[in-house]
């Protein structure tokens, strides 16, 4: 079903899907994996990878022929700065936040360690990329096309930066988003400078051992110390002065402040979206509240039981209601079908079906809701089993994807 779509491009794209080049057309362009909160790139935490856990999730869709690049962005850096650095690690080059936005929050504008080679130099709108984002990784990739489309200045009009200063449109062929706080996720109104991978990661970082593991915030002038234990370096990371600012993942996530960045963005209707959208809690009709599922990790279930009784309130006051209850023990469900809060109201978003021909611009439901938690959709905790359907579910998108004209 189409919603807003006027009839002259519904008809202009039937043509086009009609035509002999769209039916046989297929794609080659790379995969870019953008990880979430608290998430890690390749071997920083030893054998236990972000995309898969115990399992290797990559290694399955690249023996499926799929072109995969896995981005390493700031675990606890706000969207803006993850989508410059996701950037600069696809394209190549010095990391560069912009002046302006350097100067409003007292960070480095160009971190010396910071320079990359380049995922994918070739990086073009002749040659563009497909991103799949998982958690904030969702909001960093829409985030990373806003900036792709937007000359931004800063406030003397001079441009931002090379990168920022321009339009660069056609970078980007789709979108998907799992389990993606879109509108926020009123757990973070609960736990401030929480972070509900904590017990886990520590866990890890204890077998692993703690050289691995960096919250990369060179441009906070935050770094671990010579011989500093993991804790301690978390423990100093609560406490500074960054989370009080609104440059960093507390604001980003926070109902609030998804609202003001759906306010300031809208789906690119050169862009296709897909989301898979999850929950792992169940109703108790007696309360009205949503209460974790035996299935749930028990790492974040105590996570599930707050986000599935309480209320969150915008700044102007008003609240969240019970259809915020239902969640997979970090995301709220209602918030992952698509951007639905801005000002300028919602995105379009429908219920993906095999047979219905796809326009850009427009969000696609790509399931019913999967019954897991946050962790587990992307192989956290999964049996080898468990892992397999999931791969195979996702492998199933990318061929989709790589169906796109």
């Amino acid at each position: 079903m189409f919603f807003g779509a006027s009839r002259v491009v519904k008809i202009a794209y039937l043509l086009f899907a009609l035509s002999p080049s769209f039916l046989h057309s297929q794609n080659d362009y790379p995969i870019v994996l953008v990880h979430g909160f608290m998430g890690w790139g390749p071997n920083e935490m030893g054998p236990y990878n972000y995309w898969g856990g115990k399992h290797d999730m990559v290694q399955a869709f690249e023996k499926q022929g799929h072109i995969i690049y896995v981005s390493n962005v700031g675990p606890v850096s706000s969207n803006w700065d993850r989508a410059v650095e996701l950037y600069y690690q696809i394209k190549g080059g010095q990391v560069d936040y912009g002046k302006g936005h350097s100067d409003i929050y007292g960070i480095v504008q160009k971190p010396r360690n910071k320079r990359y080679k380049g995922l994918y130099p070739e990086w073009s709108p002749d040659n563009p990329i497909h991103l799949i984002g998982h958690s904030m990784g969702g909001q960093t990739v829409r985030m990373l096309d806003y900036l792709l489309t937007t000359s931004i200045s800063d406030t003397t009009g001079k441009k931002e930066s090379t990168f920022l200063g321009r339009e660069q449109s056609g970078m980007i062929k789709s979108i998907t988003t799992i389990s993606t706080p879109h509108n926020g996720t009123t757990l973070s109104t609960f736990i401030s400078a929480g972070i509900p991978f904590l017990q886990d990661m520590i866990a890890v970082a204890a077998v692993v051992g703690n050289s691995f593991y960096n919250f990369d915030l060179e441009q906070w002038g935050f770094a671990i110390n010579q011989g500093e234990s993991w804790t301690s370096y978390f423990k100093r990371l609560q406490k500074h002065p960054a989370w009080r600012t609104r440059n960093m993942v507390s604001w980003d996530v926070s109902i609030q402040g998804a609202k003001d960045f759906n306010t300031m963005t809208s789906a690119n209707q050169d862009v296709y979206y897909f989301t898979f959208v999850n929950s792992n809690t169940d109703l108790n009709p007696k309360t009205g509240r949503h209460t974790p599922n035996s299935s749930m990790s028990y790492i974040i279930r105590s996570n599930a039981r707050i986000i599935g009784m309480k209320k969150a309130y915008y700044t102007d006051g008003v609240s969240t209601d019970s259809t915020w209850f239902e969640n997979d023990g970090i995301v709220n469900k209602i918030s992952m079908y698509g951007p639905t809060t801005g000002i300028n109201g919602p995105d379009l978003i429908s219920k993906y079906s095999p047979n219905e021909l796809l326009i850009p611009g427009q969000w696609y439901t790509v399931n019913d809701t999967i019954k897991m938690d946050h962790r587990r959709l992307i192989g956290h905790g999964a049996s080898r089993d468990e892992f397999d359907r999931l791969a195979n579910m996702y492998i199933k998108h990318l061929d989709l994807l790589k169906s796109l004209p």
